[in-house]
């Protein structure tokens, strides 16, 4: 790793703080156009091998696009993993140099895969369906408090649920609207809702957050949806295996589907029925069952053939 050029970028409100290993060098730049520009003009010449940006709830959005639109290979990383390392190097002090070096060295350590970054109507359509499942949770807290509403908030709680359900389906068109307008994205709907089980709400929520479907393997797919099995044993200890990480909504759009196609489907009703026979709790068998279900939507974009139950 001597030779090779990495660079660690924390991302606050108003600006930048960059590190490049190996050589150590840090800098800053302001979040904006101009800022932006300067850092690609720095870092072109490096012959960077990844270029790391730690997720901040937003701020690193335009960031990542600005930077894999110029060329430069983006990685998005994630906050708990960095401070999980910087825990391990004994790196208590926090500020906004120290974590720019912190990203460089937990990517210079560890190495994570550069993938291409989603195109700006795929990051539209996402933005989209994440509204989407943001309103169907208002909607079921508000009619949670309306079981217990006075009269008079109940009043107010109705019209709140009229208003989102309208915006609901105003999402919904235009969801559908997204996807009908690609052929691509149309075709890969049809092909991901041939299998019994998957509907259009998990089919879009696939193609907006899971843009690497039908591109990796199924051990790595499913990492990327945090369903690979984590094994904890020391010596003659065995643990319990468990999920957790990757991408939360495929997660649960994924559980979602899997409960339909645990009933629905003959081959998973069938594989999930095997393993409540072997004495599987119904919990572990249906997060084998999403794995299953993830495993054959893979192949089935991959292939680009819709599901036959022969």
């Amino acid at each position: 790793m001597d030779a090779t050029v990495v660079v660690g970028i924390d991302v606050s409100k108003d600006r930048l703080d960059v590190h490049v290993l190996p050589e150590a060098s840090a800098f800053a730049v302001t979040r904006d156009g101009k800022g932006l520009a300067e850092l690609v003009e720095r870092l072109r010449p490096l012959g960077c091998a990844a270029v790391a940006v730690e997720a901040t709830g937003g701020f690193e959005t335009i960031v990542a696009a600005g930077l894999g639109g110029a060329g430069l290979p983006v990685i998005v990383v994630n906050p708990a993993q960095i401070r999980a390392f910087a825990n391990a190097l004994g790196k208590r002090a926090k500020t906004d140099p120290i974590d720019a070096a912190v990203i460089a060295r937990f990517v210079e350590a560890t190495r994570p895969q550069v993938r291409p970054l989603p195109s700006a109507e795929t990051q539209a359509l996402a933005d989209l369906v994440a509204r989407r499942r943001q309103i169907v949770e208002m909607i079921g807290a508000e009619r949670q408090r309306l079981k217990r509403a006075t009269v008079q908030a109940a009043k107010s709680i109705a019209r709140l649920l009229k208003a989102l359900e309208k915006e609901l389906a105003s999402l919904d068109h235009d969801i559908d609207g997204q996807v009908r307008g690609s052929p691509a994205w149309a075709a890969a709907q049809d092909l991901l809702t041939s299998v019994p089980g998957v509907g259009s709400i998990t089919a879009r929520t696939l193609i907006a957050e899971l843009p690497e479907l039908g591109t990796l393997d199924r051990r790595q797919i499913a990492a990327l949806a945090g369903l690979a099995p984590w094994t904890r044993q020391s010596g003659q200890w065995r643990g319990k295996s468990f999920i957790g990480g990757g991408r939360a909504a495929v997660r649960s759009a994924l559980f979602v589907a899997a409960m339909v196609a645990g009933r629905y489907n003959p081959v998973l009703r069938a594989f999930r029925q095997q393993l409540i026979d072997r004495g599987k709790p119904k919990k572990t068998a249906i997060i084998a069952v999403a794995r299953k279900l993830l495993t054959i939507l893979n192949a089935i974009i991959r292939e680009q053939k819709p599901w036959r139950t022969a």
